[in-house]
């Protein structure tokens, strides 16, 4: 599969596709498996993944056979097709290949538009109760909008993609609406100015139920609780009332807190269509979110002498998050491994990082890896200064060996750079 279909994840712009041909060539070929399971629909510039994971382990917890679809991977490829949080095994991925082989030679589909297909297949085939399936990017045109969901989410927009799906949030936000279906509900995660009209012109034109998130459900910050502050506290409310205290986190970003109200939101629409999942159904599916779907690369801790964290966040909506984090996180010096891809907004980003930082730059070992010499360039011009280093690892070495216990140690600016240190 890596070395015949064209893969976005390695090469970037070369493997995407823009339009449905190739996917509703294959669905014709495996007869529509998605027909034969219940699904929901994630879209969203960052927190899409998250999303998916909470949402699939609440699921999960409430006794559900679950199916999740998510992308990018960070270690192995099977990461992406999930039934209650184990991997699809290597011998059904080997048999699907195999099986098909002569009518993908002639479909020429791309790594995605066959994983899609896998996917799929795989959930169709073990009888899932429910699947919950992120876009691969955009949406009106991502290979997997060719479910019917019981509710379309969509978590927030920002910069990114921009070469594909427009260079504005209202022109990235149209690509994402094209996820809403007549008649479905739709899920909006973060009420934007820019993008609000966008969602509620395509949704009243399909005749769509559309709610905001962050109309209904709200989050009080209450701290990191647990000997080893392992837990993000919060105390949720609901239209103004408090709906669940002292509600428990692995996922210890501050913006886990709107991903929370996304997913508040879409298990009351999911309790609308009769699916009655309860308070204690969603405390233990967040709670047990990484055990239970093995999400990977947000804010989590690779080490504690010296702290060491990493994040997958990599676009401008995304960095300014983590050093908003960052910032919140006591600490003498930060050393900042960081590595990017070369298609992103490598300036965008840039401009948010702390000029005080020690920064230790790299390139992962992927072909849209951005150069690292090219990367300390463009990073002096706003005045973050460090030495290259000619790995991820070596970069990371190099930053433990220099910080002190109470200093922070920092890695990210792409999931390629996070995939080769969780």
């Amino acid at each position: 599969m890596y070395s015949q279909l064209p893969m976005y994840q390695r090469i970037g712009a070369a493997a995407y596709r823009a339009d449905l041909e190739n996917t509703i060539a294959i669905c014709n070929l495996l007869h529509h498996p998605y027909h034969n399971f219940k699904s929901v629909h994630i879209a969203g510039t960052n927190g899409k993944g998250s999303t998916a994971h909470m949402l699939a382990s609440i699921l999960q917890s409430k006794g559900l056979k679950v199916g999740l679809y998510t992308s990018p991977h960070l270690k192995d490829f099977r990461e992406r097709i999930r039934i209650n949080g184990k991997m699809i095994p290597k011998t059904k991925v080997a048999a699907f290949v195999t099986k098909y082989k002569k009518d993908f030679e002639r479909i020429r589909p791309s790594f995605f538009e066959m994983t899609v297909g896998l996917a799929f297949q795989y959930f169709a085939d073990e009888k899932i109760d429910i699947a919950v399936i992120e876009v691969g990017m955009g949406g009106r045109l991502d290979s997997t909008n060719v479910i019917t969901p019981l509710v379309s989410v969509i978590t927030n927009i920002g910069l990114d993609h921009t070469q594909f799906l427009g260079n504005t949030l209202a022109k990235i936000a149209a690509e994402k609406a094209g996820i809403i279906k007549p008649g479905i509900p739709v899920v909006i995660g973060e009420t934007q100015p820019e993008t609000r009209d966008v969602f509620r012109e395509k949704a009243d034109a399909g005749q769509s139920p559309i709610v905001f998130a962050d109309e209904g459900y709200t989050s009080v910050f209450k701290g990191y609780s647990g000997n080893l502050r392992q837990w993000l506290t919060l105390d949720i409310y609901r239209n103004g009332e408090l709906f669940i205290e002292n509600l428990r986190c692995p996922l210890r970003g501050l913006y886990q807190s709107r991903n929370i109200a996304a997913v508040l939101q879409t298990v009351a629409v999911l309790n609308q269509s009769g699916y009655a999942i309860d308070e204690k159904d969603i405390r233990n599916g967040i709670q047990k979110v990484l055990a239970q779907t093995g999400l990977l690369g947000r804010w989590q801790t690779l080490s504690r002498s010296p702290l060491t964290i990493c994040d997958c966040g990599h676009n401008p909506a995304g960095m300014t998050e983590v050093v908003r984090q960052i910032n919140d996180t006591p600490h003498r010096n930060l050393h900042f491994v960081i590595g990017m891809v070369n298609d992103k907004d490598i300036d965008g980003v840039l401009q948010f990082l702390p000029a005080d930082g020690i920064y230790y730059f790299c390139k992962a070992g992927v072909p849209r890896g951005l150069d690292a010499r090219l990367l300390k360039e463009k990073a002096e011009k706003y005045h973050l200064k460090g030495d290259v280093y000619t790995s991820v690892k070596n970069a990371l070495a190099a930053a433990t060996a220099a910080a002190a216990t109470d200093d922070l140690v920092f890695v990210g600016g792409s999931c390629f750079t996070v995939a080769e240190v969780v």
